[in-house]
């Protein structure tokens, strides 16, 4: 499995070394930087940091103006390091758009549980916005569907109908589950709002649109 890789920003030494060697124990793959600066630069020149622990007060740059340039590029995880437990700290960090908060002193060990969570957080969130079924790509982040190298141009409505068929593939669906799931009201009778998105998410699909497969009587079911 590929290590993951983290960048360490503090402007004390001792501070870098001791979360440096706790995370090398756990198997990461560390960078550090000693300033606000550096942190920027060589988040830049490697494309494929996992999350950064970044100090508050540094020089050049303080951990606030590096989160503002880095969230310009980037919604890599961010943990703020702060000496000070002061609460307008923690919500000037997540308006920044932080993912966690740590006063110092704290232990090495919990940084280390928090950095794991985040990143197990994280990596599941990727992997549950991209589905595949029936030849299908359908990418939630990029609201992108593929078959093959062909990109399929789907309306709003009919890219929902469709993550919601993947994410149930092989359940029966009823015309008023569907309606409640992905049109958020209540059935009152009328299905030719489903049959009609239907209709035309099966034409879009081409052969693919197949897999869409009726229930008489009931609603509809994407089989492999």
């Amino acid at each position: 499995m590929e290590r993951r890789k983290i960048l360490v920003v503090d402007d004390e030494s001792r501070m870098r070394k001791l979360v440096r060697d706790f995370l090398v124990k756990s198997e990461f793959d560390v960078l550090e930087a000693a300033d606000g600066e550096e942190a920027v630069n060589v988040f830049l020149a490697q494309k494929d940091i996992d999350l950064i622990v970044l100090d508050v007060m540094m020089p050049k740059m303080d951990g606030w103006q590096v989160c503002r340039e880095i969230r310009s590029y980037s919604k890599v995880p961010i943990i703020m390091l702060t000496a000070r437990g002061d609460e307008q700290d923690e919500l000037m960090g997540f308006k920044l758009g932080v993912d966690e908060y740590i006063s110092k002193p704290f232990s090495p060990k919990i940084l280390v549980a928090r950095i794991e969570a985040i990143l197990r957080r994280t990596s599941q969130t990727e992997e549950d916005n991209v589905l595949e079924c029936c030849g299908i790509r359908l990418d939630k982040t990029a609201h992108k569907v593929t078959i093959g190298d062909k990109n399929i141009d789907l309306s709003y409505k009919e890219f929902e109908l469709l993550a919601y068929f993947m994410e149930n593939k092989g359940i029966a669906l009823s015309r008023e589950k569907i309606l409640n799931s992905v049109w958020n009201y209540d059935y009152y009778g009328d299905a030719r709002t489903i049959d009609t998105h239907v209709k035309k998410l099966r034409s879009k699909l081409g052969e693919k649109g197949d897999c869409i497969v009726t229930i008489w009587g009931m609603g509809y079911k994407l089989e492999e």
